[in-house]
């Protein structure tokens, strides 16, 4: 699908006319639609499965690339689907984006379980970012902050992987007398504790820096907990950009699922 042709008529296109936050909630929600339009017109074409997959991640991309390109041109960029440039390592302003994360969930059509993470990294944190969930037409960003659902009766709801779910999850449900809630792609699920729907989301069978990064922004702009499942911080723009583990959780949670994630 080509990449949608930019003007430069509207103000707000060119670099000085949208701030970090305003980038990347507006990035992730034109890469999100599309991706819903990509995925309709392709589904109805009889295109589906990997193949479909593949079309959705080489697209969001291209128009990711083109978009940083021109709205911040002297910034790096550390993408999934792109070759990792060196030149990051040295840059002081990395924008770390997972063009459609959840491939696997984009392309069992109809689930809205995937999302597109967009962030910057300044020294190693985030400071600015937004997850679009695109086929539940909805995108949360660093600015405004979404607010942060009160607590709500129950158990607490630990979501984690359904095809990789890591024993930590386990015991923190059994120490904090959770459930164990599925959902798919990483932004989703961490979305999922940003919205209330869920507690806290852990994971500890591997992931990378463009898994996180865009979720941790937004997570932690809502007053949640962001962490390593041992409590340290999370470091982005490494040079090995796999990141082993991961806690986004109420702060209330934080101390108890962090001890019990290490017994």
């Amino acid at each position: 699908m080509p990449v949608p042709e930019v003007t430069d008529d509207d103000p707000r296109d060119r670099p000085e006319g949208l701030d970090d936050h305003q980038v990347a909630a507006r990035l992730a929600s034109e890469a999100g639609e599309l991706l819903v339009e990509l995925r309709r017109d392709l589904y109805a074409q009889g295109i589906s499965g990997r193949a479909l997959g593949d079309e959705g991640d080489a697209a969001a991309h291209r128009f990711l690339m083109q978009r940083l390109s021109e709205l911040r041109p002297a910034d790096a960029v550390l993408s999934e689907e792109g070759a990792d440039d060196p030149v990051r390592l040295s840059a002081t302003r990395v924008w770390i984006v997972d063009p459609l994360d959840g491939t696997r969930e984009f392309c069992d059509v109809p689930r809205t379980d995937w999302a597109v993470h967009v962030a910057l990294t300044t020294g190693g944190r985030p400071t600015a970012g937004a997850v679009s969930l695109p086929a539940r037409g909805m995108t949360l960003a660093t600015e405004p902050a979404p607010v942060l659902p009160p607590r709500k009766e129950r158990p607490p709801q630990i979501v984690a992987s359904l095809s990789r779910r890591p024993p930590q999850a386990q015991w923190v449900a059994d120490a904090l007398g959770g459930e164990l809630v599925a959902l798919g792609s990483a932004g989703a699920k961490a979305m999922a504790v940003v919205l209330g729907d869920v507690d806290i989301y852990l994971h500890a069978g591997g992931q990378f820096e463009w898994d996180s990064c865009a979720p941790v922004a937004v997570a932690a702009a809502a007053g949640l907990h962001v962490s390593r499942l041992d409590g340290s911080p999370l470091v982005y723009n490494r040079p090995n950009p796999y990141l082993p583990d991961l806690l986004i959780c109420r702060p209330e949670y934080a101390a108890p699922a962090i001890t019990a994630a290490g017994r």
